[in-house]
């Protein structure tokens, strides 16, 4: 069998065959209902399968990639580097990029906001894009890059931690939050944003364990052309009479084999692309209790302290994420008001609720509704990063109401116990390993089908 014929399933553990599907076509776990995999166009491109050394499918899927992905940058740039909104107010004016929102909040002693906000909105998504088109650009022309399995794991560890959605919907939050105080006008900014939310969903269901396949293979025939043994990852067989196991990496996905006992596992590298290998996540459960003990500690903090202090030449105010939340109700936006609400109050509490029992009955080994189990995980792993949304608008909200002595407003140390509760609770399910769910129930905590 071939090493690319066998896949693992990241949330409960079982091997498959693969099995060619459609275009749109998806793979599912028959255990946990997971996506496996998508299906991908066949297209042909014989012109392109002599030119660059690609067969017609997977010359097909780079090109796709590598033009949905430069775009994606181009907008990117075009984001970064002009005015997101204007206020006027009697003809005084005040706009902002997000690169000079991250800065006042750095000039006002919130560095450790403005770094998250910048990693999160910046860092992690030109990383995204920068290491998917160097290394599709170089499979389109029929090499293999420098660095290709470093770029392939840094796509595959920020992709989670990247959220122009969320910082759009902020945008758009903010905006109709500023309507009641000035008059808003779009810059170039807001539409590149706009479509790079799009443009980033696409890029999205790219899975790079994709590129990691083609990258093999184009090795194969660049080593088959020179005339020597190509230098393959250690196949993926099933050895049922030597009592081996498999062991799928996190990264590349690749099945490597390992010894009879968890003893062997320990310091094990995967063969194609060196990520350390792991049966299960090291110390999962009392990792994730430690991340969730921390983060509902901060939680309290986090809705009673100030995230804005606004001064104006009349009145000054503090801002809570409740108060924020009233704000909107009261000023007929009610359906901002359950977003906030729903976002930055009642998903933070979810998170910590569903996490805890997780782990719970992790812990205590339970065979209880393993799939229902699954599913909740899979709901707090998908909603994590919309909590930050109340961060994103505090950021824009003070980079943007800069008025002299007409209105100044300014973050609060709520937005500090807030940011740091949202990045623990995504912590904490990222140390959560999803098997642990499904051991109990099976004693070896994989199946093949």
């Amino acid at each position: 069998m071939h090493r690319y014929d066998l896949i693992s399933c990241h949330d409960c553990g079982v091997l498959y065959r693969k099995r060619a599907v459609g275009p749109r076509e998806r793979a599912r776990c028959g255990r946990c209902e997971r996506v496996l995999y998508r299906g991908t166009s066949a297209g042909r491109s014989t012109g392109m399968k002599r030119r660059y050394g690609l067969s017609g499918q997977d010359a097909r899927t780079v090109n796709k990639m590598a033009a949905i992905v430069l775009g994606a940058l181009l907008t990117f740039l075009i984001a970064q580097f002009f005015p997101i909104v204007q206020l006027n107010v009697n003809g005084t004016t005040s706009s902002a990029t997000l690169l000079g929102a991250i800065g006042v909040l750095w000039t006002e002693r919130m560095q450790v906001v403005a770094s998250v906000v910048f990693c999160f909105t910046i860092l992690f998504p030109m990383v995204e894009l920068g290491a998917m088109l160097h290394v599709t650009l170089s499979l389109r022309a029929g090499h293999i890059p420098p660095g290709f399995h470093r770029l392939l794991r840094a796509v595959h560890a920020v992709r989670q931690w990247g959220m122009t959605e969320v910082l759009m919907l902020g945008i758009l939050v903010t905006i109709i939050k500023m309507t009641s105080l000035a008059r808003v006008m779009p810059e170039p900014a807001l539409f590149a944003f706009g479509a790079l939310t799009l443009m980033l969903a696409v890029v999205s269901h790219f899975d790079p364990r994709t590129l990691w396949d083609i990258g093999d293979r184009v090795g194969e025939r660049s080593a088959t052309r020179q005339g020597r043994t190509p230098d393959l990852p250690l196949a993926a067989a099933v050895h049922a009479a030597d009592g081996r196991r498999l062991l799928a990496c996190d990264a590349c996905g690749l099945l490597n084999m390992a010894g009879r006992s968890d003893a062997s596992v320990k310091r094990l590298a995967c063969a194609r692309c060196g990520s350390t290998l792991h049966r299960r996540h090291p110390d999962s459960v009392r990792r994730t209790w430690a991340m969730l003990l921390a983060a509902a500690v901060l939680y309290i903090p986090a809705n009673l302290l100030p995230v804005m202090y606004t001064r104006t030449l009349l009145t000054n105010q503090d801002d809570t994420i409740i108060s924020g939340v009233m704000f909107f109700w009261h000023s007929g936006s009610k359906a901002l008001a359950i977003i906030i609400f729903t976002a930055s109050i009642l998903v933070p509490v979810l998170k910590l609720v569903v996490l805890a029992l997780l782990a719970f009955t992790a812990q205590r080994g339970s065979r209880w509704r393993p799939l229902q189990r699954t599913k909740l995980y899979r709901l707090v792993e998908f909603v994590g990063r919309w909590s930050m949304l109340d961060i994103f608008v505090v950021t824009l909200t003070v980079a943007l109401v800069r008025f002299q002595s007409l209105a100044v407003i300014t973050a609060g140390p709520g937005a500090l116990a807030f940011c740091a509760v949202v990045v623990l609770t995504m912590l904490a399910a990222l140390q959560f390993d999803p098997r642990l769910i499904w051991d109990p129930v099976d004693p070896h905590g994989e199946k093949h089908v």
